[in-house]
């Protein structure tokens, strides 16, 4: 056998691998910020040790759409957020919404947001901490305009007195090429993935 049959032979057999990992890779990419991230198509929050599923949604201006990390728009926008450990429905958890006055970005962490009297001026929206029996609470908020802001859940356990803090920058009305281009990125390799399998396959025919 010629090497260059041997060869197209391979990448016949070799094109469906190729298209998997790169299925699998497009599935798993996480284009997440801080604490949220996204995993089998969901929103996934880590807070400490512990997940909930995050969606967003902004009933006015996108009907049922959901967003799990920057907002398209201003206006009003709700949030909910689902528990997927139980022992998050035992603790205390509240949820603020502050401005990024400091431009952190999408890097941010709790200790980069200054005191707790810096992060009361810096809040726009509270929801005052309660145990969550039902796994499941929502947040309305409306932005008058655009902006970076960063998202905080707090858990607090009531017999230990323990906080686990969730982080998770995200903009409201503003688009981020680099993150565009990065899909865009992953799609053409996807197509690139899928064109080499089809011509691979034409050639081996023809001969």
């Amino acid at each position: 056998m010629s090497q260059s049959r041997v060869s197209t032979l391979w990448s016949f057999r070799l094109g469906p691998i190729v298209i998997l990992l790169l299925l699998i890779s497009a599935s798993g990419a996480a284009f997440g910020h801080g604490g949220v991230s996204i995993a089998d198509d969901m929103c996934v929050m880590q807070v400490g040790p512990y997940r909930a599923h995050f969606t967003g949604y902004q009933p006015e201006r996108r009907a049922t759409q959901e967003f799990c990390e920057d907002i398209p728009e201003v206006g009003r926008s709700i949030f909910v957020i689902d528990f997927i450990n139980d022992e998050l429905r035992h603790m205390e958890t509240d949820f603020r919404i502050i401005k990024d006055v400091n431009n952190i970005g999408i890097r941010a962490k709790y200790e980069d947001l200054g005191t707790k009297e810096d992060i009361e001026r810096a809040t726009v929206y509270y929801r005052p901490a309660e145990i969550v029996a039902t796994g499941t609470f929502n947040a309305d908020h409306t932005f008058p305009e655009q902006g970076h802001f960063i998202g905080l859940v707090t858990a607090r356990n009531p017999e230990t007195g323990k906080e686990i803090i969730s982080v998770f920058p995200f903009a409201v009305g503003i688009f981020h090429w680099g993150r565009m281009l990065a899909r865009i990125g992953l799609i053409l390799a996807l197509v690139g993935g899928l064109a080499g399998f089809f011509i691979t396959r034409a050639l081996r025919k023809s001969r």
